[in-house]
């Protein structure tokens, strides 16, 4: 393909990933009340009696709607744009490369999903429990629904990133680039790196948030390990 027949599949793909997000938003719209209350559900568990989450542009109410049923789009339409991500590097690919279609959008879809229900459960709360935790009679917490939603969506997006290390060790042993004895001689120094990022990320000086943070990564290092050595290439 020549490189303007690289950049009108490019378009094509993108196009048909949109279609899919417009899609799930459409769905979403149908639930959006629930689920606008199940994204601020975390943060209002941790506010002080009688105070509440406040905007106050006239359209940062409507605007934040809107952005709710993009993320919940992205999230169901997550196959399909994995999907098309497949489809726009498979011609590249070996013909046996191109039969790990299944594995990899399963894999990527579940990072995803994974991802945001680790992040919307765990680390989002945790995030916001430290924060409300300096709250004081001369000093109100009354946080402001952009601000809780834009980190909120930081949040959502990191663990889903994080969470696609499963599906990155699975065709980095399929191609040869790492092996599961590789990746368990490194197991420590992974850990080590893990439990560092971890308190980096974790706003709380509290060893038992940051165990919290550490573990799911360090349990999928431990996956990654098994699947490089289901899937790496049997040789003599």
């Amino acid at each position: 393909m020549s490189f303007l027949d690289h950049l009108e599949e490019l378009r094509k793909r993108i196009l048909y990933a949109c279609y899919a997000i417009a899609a799930g938003m459409v769905v979403a719209f149908a639930f959006i009340e629930r689920l606008a209350d199940f994204v601020l559900e975390p943060t209002r568990r941790v506010l002080p009696p009688g105070v509440e989450i406040t905007y106050y542009h006239p359209g940062e109410g409507f605007g934040f709607w809107i952005e709710v049923a993009m993320l919940a789009g992205i999230v169901m339409a997550a196959p399909v744009v994995v999907y098309q991500v497949w489809l726009f590097i498979a011609p590249g690919l070996y013909a046996r490369e191109k039969k790990l279609v299944v594995p990899f959008v399963l894999l990527a879809s579940a990072g995803v999903v994974g991802g945001a229900a680790f992040g919307h459960y765990v680390m989002f709360p945790s995030m916001m429990t430290f924060f409300s935790s300096f709250n004081t009679p001369h000093l109100r917490f009354m946080p402001r629904l952009d601000d809780v939603w834009r980190m909120y969506v930081m949040t959502i997006g990191g663990m889903a990133i994080v969470f696609q290390i499963p599906t990155i060790v699975f065709f980095a042993a399929r191609m040869g680039v790492v092996t599961a004895r590789f990746l368990w001689k490194q197991f420590q120094y992974a850990v080590l790196i893990i439990f560092i990022v971890s308190a980096v990320v974790t706003p709380s000086t509290d060893p038992w948030n940051q165990i919290v943070f550490a573990v799911p990564m360090v349990a999928l290092y431990l996956m990654s390990i098994v699947i490089a050595w289901a899937v790496s290439p049997r040789t003599r």
